[in-house]
């Protein structure tokens, strides 16, 4: 009875000892933190759990007390929030990446090239876009569309998602001819075996710079400023410019 105790009782403390990260993170981070986090939980020991949403949704939950420890968003906009709520341990939210928005569209569907104005054809009936009042790549979209005139030609064939990631699904599932979506979930298999993108003019919309924050209720404090930190070094640079982001210049 003695050795059974003597064997389980560190395996009881090491358990107890596990640390817990809980992420808050926008909806185009779903392909490119699982191998982030892969890494992260291997040299740390901690453990993390990641929800996905728009990053309104997840700042209103934050900001009615939902127990995340880091919010990673897909703007600035909505971390300083969290920031001028006074609820984020930074005076201003960490950029952590660079993102990129495209226009992808099913295969077949332009034999003599893809651009924003292959829109306008009659062959395109419906185009996913993420809310832009929720998703800043939604947001991001329609001001490419505004700004290259085209408004008026597409407002009848948009389709709105409630994030970036149910306008791909829309695109991917056939719901929608094209999604405005972000190169991170551009470049999965599935949305590539299902179509092909190209990139929307840099110019004809705002840059997204994606920030994070360490929040002021987190469990562990330490921990999460460990991961903050984690995506800046060259390796968690690396893996999100394989995922399809930009790591801001050093």
């Amino acid at each position: 009875m003695f050795l059974v105790r003597a064997i389980l009782l560190p395996a009881m403390l090491l358990h107890a000892q596990t640390k817990t990260l809980r992420i808050a993170a926008a909806a185009d981070l779903q392909p490119v933190l699982p191998s982030l986090i892969h890494n992260f939980e291997k040299s740390s020991g901690a453990k993390v759990e990641v929800s996905y949403a728009s990053s309104a949704t997840l700042a209103t939950q934050i900001l009615n007390g939902a127990p995340y420890d880091i919010f990673l968003a897909a703007n600035l906009a909505f971390p300083q929030k969290i920031v001028a709520a006074n609820l984020a341990e930074e005076s201003a939210p960490i950029i952590y990446a660079h993102g990129s928005l495209v226009l992808w569209a099913h295969h077949g569907l332009f034999h003599h090239g893809l651009t924003m104005q292959s829109l306008t054809s009659p062959t395109v009936h419906r185009i996913a876009v993420a809310n832009p009042v929720h998703a800043p790549y939604g947001a991001a979209a329609m001001a490419a569309i505004q700004s290259l005139g085209l408004k008026s030609a597409l407002q009848p064939k948009l389709v709105f998602a409630e994030n970036i990631a149910q306008a791909a699904q829309f695109g991917q599932s056939g719901n929608a001819d094209c999604a405005l979506i972000s190169k991170t979930l551009a470049i999965t298999k599935t949305m590539h075996q299902a179509g092909r993108f190209v990139a929307v003019p840099v110019g004809a919309y705002p840059p997204i710079l994606q920030g994070g924050v360490v929040l002021r209720n987190a469990a562990d404090k330490q921990t999460a400023l460990d991961f903050l930190h984690y995506l800046q070094s060259p390796a968690g640079r690396n893996l999100l410019a394989t995922g399809g982001l930009v790591p801001p210049a050093q």
